[in-house]
């Protein structure tokens, strides 16, 4: 059971309705009826009268909500729990590769501050190898990049999450066959100075690919805008958290060996900031855990 659909649950009792939980939630009204009928699924019960224009929650469903939000807040109290009663205050300096910046990372600094108010979280937006040199250097403290292949002696690596390679399509075309997609449709770069895009690169010649690339671009956003537009088809990472607004675009899987982009948090193994960025970097996971929704379903 995940505690994001109980949280949906009680979201529905707080606010209302299905609609006003989406909103607060910062999720598609179907991904919220989604997470109810995994719930109901998983008990066998009902837990909305469904008669009305407006589901309301029934005799089970309101017993569970109470019961819920025990639950809720005992989660909520684990991060805190574990590190202590300490009043982080002070100043931290995190590097973030684009593509996090309108999912995983808002989750996270939504995060950060509701447990300490007091800590100053900078945001520098950067590339995985570019950020790896900044952590060396001493101008940001920790950072949010791909894994590369190659990592760098004195540096620290740890996992956020896998994030596999999919193909993003205009809502128009519905061929499922993403090969001939590729082969077919005009072909929209991710950045080749990024760890991802390189990996697409490899990807590409690995199965023999030849695209009619048009452009070239960084952020998954722009991308993702392009595609809309009927510009053409792109190779994304499959983002570990849904942004606020997702582009409706659809998407393909490239198969069970697809590449996958492991998304972790780098930093200096002798950092004298480590007892924030462990708070950061449990920040990450729980948002991860809270909001792992893909943003191009």
């Amino acid at each position: 059971m995940s505690i994001r659909n109980l949280r949906t649950l009680v979201a529905i009792h707080k606010y209302g309705s299905f609609n006003a939980a989406a909103e607060m939630l910062r999720l598609s009204q179907p991904a919220v009826s989604q997470q109810i009928k995994n719930l109901e699924k998983m008990w066998n019960k009902t837990l909305f009268d469904r008669s009305n224009r407006s589901p309301e929650l029934n005799s089970i469903g309101k017993a569970i909500v109470n019961e819920a939000e025990i639950i809720i807040k005992a989660y909520d109290g684990i991060l805190s729990s574990a590190l202590g009663s300490e009043n982080f205050e002070g100043e931290i300096v995190l590097g973030a590769v684009p593509t996090t910046l309108t999912g995983l990372l808002p989750m996270a600094m939504h995060l950060l501050k509701q447990n300490y108010p007091e800590l100053k979280v900078i945001i520098h937006p950067s590339q995985s190898i570019r950020q790896m040199s900044q952590i060396e250097r001493g101008s940001i403290d920790a950072g949010i990049i791909g894994k590369p292949d190659i990592f760098s002696h004195g540096l620290k690596f740890r996992p956020i999450a896998d994030e596999p390679m999919l193909l993003l399509v205009p809502p128009d075309i519905k061929s499922e066959d993403p090969i001939k997609l590729l082969k077919t449709q005009p072909f929209i770069r991710f950045d080749r100075e990024a760890l991802f895009g390189q990996m697409v690169e490899k990807w590409l010649q690995k199965n023999g690919l030849k695209v009619n690339e048009t452009m070239e671009l960084e952020g998954l956003e722009a991308i993702s805008s392009m595609v809309f537009a009927n510009l053409g088809v792109s190779i994304v990472p499959k983002s570990c958290v849904t942004s606020i607004n997702p582009i409706p675009v659809r998407s393909l899987s490239l198969g069970a060996n697809a590449p996958f982009r492991q998304l972790g948090l780098a930093y200096l193994n002798d950092n004298p900031k480590s007892h924030i960025i462990e708070t950061c970097y449990a920040a990450l996971i729980e948002a991860v855990a809270f909001g792992k929704l893909s943003v191009v379903n």
